[in-house]
């Protein structure tokens, strides 16, 4: 009973709007540095995944070739970049504090577009999939070219 009387207490003296919204402002801070923390490890061992499914194409007769997982390698790629991309997006967060619309747009093109690449047509017939990433990347092109030009309108 006592830690809940001291959590109200500990509510009250917080919960004055200015003092909260710092308190918002560390939290989101923290949990920033955390997710970048993450992001770096999941590059890393993607990068690993990616050095030793190339090593063992290039290492495997025929040797130099790659011809067998060449989709699965361009998959790990552009996983690489997309991350690449989210960690610059936490980062630019850590920096200004504000969500940059453009970097979230340019890594779900990218995103989408390794969904193009990677694509095989074998498995969907009907190229419904496809289709519908024709429609996302036409959005997220649209909404690219909307953004640009409305910083390029601002003074």
């Amino acid at each position: 009973m006592n830690g809940f009387r001291k959590l109200i207490r500990w509510l009250r003296e917080n919960s004055a709007d200015q003092k909260f919204l710092r308190n918002i402002h560390s939290l989101e801070n923290w949990i920033s540095k955390i997710l970048s923390i993450a992001l770096i490890v999941v590059i890393f061992v993607s990068v690993i995944e990616l050095i030793i499914n190339l090593g063992s194409e290039l290492l495997t007769p025929p040797f130099g070739k790659i011809e067998t997982n060449l989709l699965e390698i361009f998959g790990l790629f552009l996983n690489i970049l997309i991350a690449l991309e989210l960690l610059e997006n936490i980062t630019a967060y850590l920096k200004k504090h504000i969500v940059q619309v453009e970097l979230v747009i340019v890594t779900s093109l990218i995103a989408v577009a390794r969904k193009i690449i990677i694509y095989d047509s074998s498995k969907d017939p009907s190229h419904y999939y496809l289709i519908g990433l024709a429609f996302a990347i036409l959005a997220l092109a649209v909404s690219y070219w909307l953004i640009k030009r409305s910083h390029s309108n601002t003074p």
